[in-house]
């Protein structure tokens, strides 16, 4: 780690004393009919820290910090999940949460060499088209969802990931131009741009809108990165064409959008307290009983109302644990992500994927607050790792390894001169 801040030591215990003063709080103003109840919760959550702390010291990378936050934000999301309604650990979420820093581990491993991404490219543009068919062939009509029985899979989630990666790749290329029709355009540029057409068709066609602002963010940032790659120098023309097109999807997209969506445009949530206004009217009214600093763990009466520990999720703290909480868990969510912009990541690619998952983080943070703040239309996007949900926490959990990769990322060593003779001699 380096050595120009906290050691490893002091922001580990940062992250402990944080979790043992929120147990504090449960066992002191939670609902809980047995003291075992919140001792069980205590048991996971610090046993946990401890365990992986342990781990980080014989992991070889260059900085351990968002590892850290990271299990932070994990185990303030098992505390919350833990307590609405009553204190009662919740087993599954739990489980999720572990899952998603093995997917933080591997999605570091698979991003950490630029070469083995750019080589492999092609893999992730059949990934893409593989997520796609399985929601179209899968999930029902028009659906989102693949119902197994025991559980169910969003394949929409794991296609996020691999979009940041394929907006990452080919970024070498943008020097390679060919004319087609009198317009300089990269090949892979033009895929990557197909790619994004049919991602926000599909969201289209299964009425999960939704989401299309976490894609058309990630889409955007890809684009603006290979403008300002160095010599891309991209067509003015091809730019504005591009802008044009997008400023003309929006105006259709919104003149023909369904008539749900039309309603949540147009809604005034209190002239419809009981209908379309009902879910926006109960979380607003959850963060004014909340105050600052909650009705307690498990005080909360926000855990009826449906989609609660997901689309809600920020007012439902707000109404428990009160609006500083509810605003700290998504600082530290946003600590993760500053972390990896101020701290220059290794290469333009590991910046590329950077400010990627960095789109979907704050697009979906930013919908789900404004949505629960009736600031926007309610749009059912869920906060990464707080919301509820085993399919974004595990996407999420291995677009937080592009992060990392991006501070610990893995160059291949330059042959020696002489190695390099040898080579040829063999040739």
């Amino acid at each position: 780690m380096y050595n120009n801040g906290l050691s490893y030591a002091g922001i580990s215990l940062l992250s402990l004393l944080t979790h043992i003063s929120m147990l504090a709080i449960v066992f002191a103003k939670g609902n809980y009919d047995s003291v075992l109840a919140p001792l069980i919760l205590s048991a996971a959550v610090l046993v946990s820290d401890i365990v992986y702390f342990f781990i980080l010291k014989f992991l070889k990378q260059n900085t351990y910090t968002i590892d850290i936050l990271m299990i932070t934000i994990l185990n303030m999301s098992l505390i919350f999940q833990s307590c609405f309604g009553k204190v009662s650990f919740d087993f599954k979420h739990f489980i999720f949460c572990i899952l998603a820093v093995v997917c933080m581990q591997a999605g570091f491993i698979l991003t950490r060499n630029y070469e083995f991404i750019e080589k492999h490219k092609y893999i992730f543009y059949g990934a893409a088209g593989f997520i796609i068919l399985s929601i179209l062939l899968l999930t029902g009509s028009r659906g989102m969802w693949i119902d197994l029985g025991f559980i169910t899979i969003q394949p929409s989630e794991f296609l996020k990931p691999v979009f940041v990666i394929i907006c990452a790749t080919s970024l070498a290329a943008q020097q390679k131009k060919k004319k087609i029709l009198g317009i300089k355009v990269v090949y892979d540029n033009l895929i990557i741009l197909g790619v994004t057409g049919a991602i926000l068709l599909l969201q289209w066609w299964c009425r999960d809108l939704g989401s299309l602002p976490t894609f058309m963010a990630v889409a955007a940032c890809a684009f603006i990165m290979r403008i300002c790659y160095p010599k891309a120098k991209l067509s003015k023309k091809l730019i504005i064409g591009i802008c044009t097109a997008g400023l003309a999807a929006l105006a259709v997209a919104l003149r023909f959008a369904p008539s749900y969506v039309q309603d949540r445009l147009k809604v005034d949530i209190w002239s419809d307290p009981t209908g379309n206004g009902w879910q926006q009217c109960q979380a607003l009214i959850a963060i004014a009983e909340g105050g600052w600093f909650g009705k307690g763990p498990g005080h909360g009466r926000l855990y009826k109302v449906p989609a609660a520990d997901t689309d809600i999720i920020f007012s439902t703290i707000s109404e428990e644990w009160g609006l500083l909480a509810a605003l700290l868990a998504v600082f530290m969510l946003m600590l993760i992500i500053v972390t990896a912009l101020i701290n220059t990541p290794r290469s333009y690619y590991h910046t590329t994927l950077t400010t990627g998952v960095a789109a979907v983080f704050i697009a979906q943070s930013a919908l789900n607050i404004f949505g629960s703040c009736n600031m926007i239309p309610f749009t059912g996007v869920t906060i990464p790792f707080i919301s509820k949900g085993g399919s974004s926490m595990l996407a999420c959990g291995f677009m937080i390894g592009f992060l990392k990769a991006g501070q610990s990322a893995l160059f291949p060593i330059p042959q020696k001169p002489d190695k390099l003779r040898q080579n040829r001699r063999s040739v």
